[in-house]
């Protein structure tokens, strides 16, 4: 699910590898190319319906509360905007998945914009083409709302999901504009949506974006390699620690109507910036509430885990 705005109009294929890992990078990019030649829309509503027992267990795990799900559009296009957070593990955008199903149901189309990357590996492509993921590169989310979909992006992609523990309470939206553009040229409604808690289930200590550059991962568009603490001491990504059951609080905000500037503001650098800087600050004010509602998410996290009887979301119906 992991997507940047950056990622909606580039190509993985637009840099030369350099670095350690550059062969496999080369390898991994002609992949991606490869699968871009697949169908975009691969949604399956009923391999969908079978994923949901599995996913509410997981998301459970984490204790999850969600509010504000009355601003979801019960149908129509919709773009829903959201912060990034807790590595691959990302419990909340599961949340947002099984809360999107529970007002849209299954039958009404939606997408998550994800990294191209992830469809080209075998096993996990396939099943985030069927469960709605598409790839962010070319048209696809345009393509989407026009046929009246819902789609989620995560602006600030893996820059902002591996950003330090230090930072966990900032929307990092890295300064990527293209879903604002993208909202305007389709004038449809945007809904963010702010998590807490994610970002403390697991520990980054560095984001290591240097060590990303020496490894050659810009190839596939990868600026990060985050060192981790675990308990067993620092690591990296490639044995991360399994998360801390660390509570997370999901809360849908709002629309925001752009449409009166219509699709030609898409092109006004300073219109995107205002849109850009409005939607920002709506979300790191809501995600400053949350954090003061909720200032130690792992532990309430363990208690909830180990409190019989407590509150679990049930599987959409």
């Amino acid at each position: 699910m992991t997507v940047t705005s950056e990622h909606v109009t580039e190509s993985a294929g637009g840099q030369e590898a350099s670095g350690a890992l550059a062969p496999l990078m080369r390898g991994l990019s002609a992949r991606v190319d490869h699968v871009r030649d697949q169908p975009l829309f691969q949604r399956d509503p009923e391999f969908l319906r079978r994923q949901l027992p599995a996913v509410t267990r997981y998301v459970n795990y984490f204790s999850p509360e969600v509010r504000g799900q009355e601003y979801l559009p019960a149908s129509g296009p919709a773009l829903v905007v959201g912060n990034h957070s807790g590595l691959f593990y990302m419990p909340d955008a599961w949340v947002v998945g099984l809360e999107i199903v529970r007002r849209r149901g299954l039958d009404q189309p939606a997408y998550a914009m994800g990294y191209d990357l992830l469809f080209g590996v075998p096993g996990v492509g396939p099943f985030f083409r069927r469960i709605g993921a598409i790839p962010a590169g070319g048209q696809a989310a345009e393509q989407g709302l026009a046929e009246g979909g819902l789609v989620v992006v995560y602006p600030g992609g893996d820059r902002e999901a591996c950003r330090p523990w230090t930072q966990r309470n900032k929307v990092d939206l890295g300064g990527r504009q293209g879903f604002v553009r993208l909202a305007l040229r389709a004038g449809v409604p945007v809904v963010p949506v702010v998590a807490h808690g994610s970002q403390d289930a697991v520990v980054v200590v560095s984001s290591g974006e240097r060590l990303a550059k020496a490894l050659g991962l810009q190839r596939i568009r990868i600026k990060v390699f985050p060192i981790l603490l675990a308990p067993y001491g620092l690591t990296t990504i490639l044995t991360p620690p399994l998360p801390m059951p660390s509570a997370i609080n999901v809360e849908f905000l709002p629309p925001l109507d752009w449409t009166d500037y219509g699709p030609e503001a898409a092109d006004d650098e300073a219109i995107v910036a205002a849109c850009y800087a409005e939607i920002t600050g709506v979300m790191q004010t809501a995600l400053d509430r949350l954090h003061a509602q909720n200032r130690h998410p792992v532990i309430r996290g363990w208690c909830n885990l180990l409190r019989p009887g407590r509150t679990r979301l049930q599987i959409p119906g």
